[in-house]
């Protein structure tokens, strides 16, 4: 495991107090993008402060892995705001334990987005709803942390975190396009420009052809959630929905709960000195789905309630790459999506 890795492994478990603070020339630099609007909001901010003052009363979200951290609290406050929020979990028990512990219209859906066929049936009963989406936030992920699993033949770790929103997505365009104004947010992550394959996206390893490194897989699945938004914007383009992703920051969630012991004790020690809580965790996300300022921004990666630039090797903003990306999701994808061009 190398310093880079360590660092930046996964938005719960990157532990820089315990590695020095020495800087490294390479490390990519992040920069405010003032092509952009620029809030008055930052890393500090919280979900509930990002969104006072708005009235969601008429809106339809639908946020996936709802049943904790980031996803909880992300549908706690659309809720709060007055927003109808479609919370999904991974199954409909925890689905509707976390619906019915927030206040507010909240409606509970199974999706398992390891399961082609639960995503099939979960974008199915939301169109059975009949409500127009007017926010759609792609907040489920996961970790392994362990050797290689495949599911259906491909990478776990990309099947879930990109292959299983890319088809939900896809599957739910007509929903979200009969909204008057739509916004698509894909939770991504630093990860996707410190942690993924020296090429980016690996595709001659998407199934497990290659060496299995789970903090690569997890850096790659985040640079598909990037790519995928990025994608989304330019064939969205004109239309009235919008796609952005962007990068939490590191968050006292749960996701680390299969990582090696070592980095698990860690974080409980120091997490809560270095790391935000949720409540400040879920501010970008939320501020992406709902600010007035940026109804016409799309294909833009935020970071503490900003749009941002990265300056350095990565490839937040490879076109070329994104296009691919799209093509080989569809081939992976092939008999679970619908036309919608």
């Amino acid at each position: 495991m190398n310093r880079r890795q360590f660092l930046y492994g996964t938005t719960a478990v990157a532990m820089p107090v315990l590695v020095g603070c020495d800087n490294n020339d390479d490390e990519p630099i992040v920069i405010i993008d003032e092509s952009y609007p620029v809030g008055p909001f930052g890393a500090t901010s919280t979900a509930e402060e990002v969104t006072l003052g708005l009235d969601l009363s008429g809106k339809t979200a639908i946020v996936t892995g709802c049943n904790s951290g980031l996803g909880l609290e992300t549908m706690r406050v659309l809720a709060l705001r007055g927003a109808h929020v479609i919370g999904t979990g991974r199954n409909l028990e925890k689905a509707s334990k976390a619906c019915s512990s927030v206040s507010g219209k909240t409606t509970p859906v199974a999706l398992e987005l390891s399961n082609l066929d639960s995503i099939v049936e979960c974008a199915d009963t939301v169109t059975k709803l009949g409500y127009p989406i007017d926010i759609l936030v792609c907040n489920a992920g996961i970790n392994t942390f362990g050797e290689l699993e495949l599911v259906n033949g491909v990478e776990r770790i990309f099947a879930v975190n990109h292959l299983g929103h890319f088809i939900l997505v896809n599957r739910l365009m007509p929903m979200l396009k009969k909204a008057k104004k739509s916004r698509i947010v894909h939770v991504s992550s630093r990860s996707a420009y410190m942690q993924a394959p020296e090429v980016g996206i690996d595709f001659d390893n998407l199934r497990g052809e290659g060496i299995f490194d789970y903090w690569e897989a997890y850096g790659r699945s985040k640079l598909a959630n990037a790519l995928f938004s990025l994608e989304l914007a330019v064939r969205l383009e004109g239309s009235n929905i919008t796609s952005n992703a962007l990068h939490p920051g590191l968050v006292q969630t749960n996701i680390a709960r299969n990582a090696p012991i070592m980095l698990r004790k860690a974080f409980d020690w120091f997490g809560e000195y270095i790391a935000k809580t949720p409540e400040q965790g879920a501010a970008t996300q939320v501020y992406v789905a709902t600010n007035p300022s940026l109804n016409e921004v799309s294909g833009a990666f935020f970071e503490d309630c900003n749009a941002v630039n990265v300056i350095g090797d990565n490839f937040l903003f490879d076109k070329p790459m994104a296009e691919q990306l799209w093509s080989t999701s569809e081939q992976m994808a092939q008999g679970y999506l619908i036309e919608w061009e």
